[in-house]
């Protein structure tokens, strides 16, 4: 597989430790980090750069509203919930979608809301 990055997503966040150690302990891997990013990925091709908001920045309103980051997953859903609740994050499901998919949804500290997605 290539290393080459064909899609990622920048997330700002307020405590960019906190949050890297929150999506570590989803399972996500960090790949690195140069302090202005840290990047991590899910499983194989899930890239998620985490954006410290500068000193001083107040970041107002809900981040993330009416948009989810949706992650494939090989890790059984379970795993993840349980990852989750030991985190104390906001979840919601696992649930069997119409679509043929199983699906969890994860809060993570800042309000972004990650899908993680199986087929059924």
């Amino acid at each position: 597989m290539s290393s080459e990055l064909h899609f990622f997503t920048k997330l700002l966040v307020l405590d960019q430790k906190a949050s890297a150690d929150f999506y570590e302990g989803l399972g996500f891997t960090r790949v690195g980090a140069d302090g202005t990013f840290v990047h991590l990925r899910w499983e194989e091709r899930g890239d998620v750069m985490l954006v410290g908001a500068p000193t001083g920045v107040r970041v107002d309103g809900k981040r993330g509203w009416g948009v989810l980051l949706c992650f494939t997953s090989k890790t059984g859903l379970d795993v993840i919930l349980e990852r989750a609740q030991k985190l104390s994050a906001p979840t919601a499901g696992p649930e069997v979608q119409p679509w043929h998919t199983r699906e969890l949804v994860v809060t993570d500290p800042d309000g972004y809301r990650l899908n993680f997605v199986q087929p059924t």
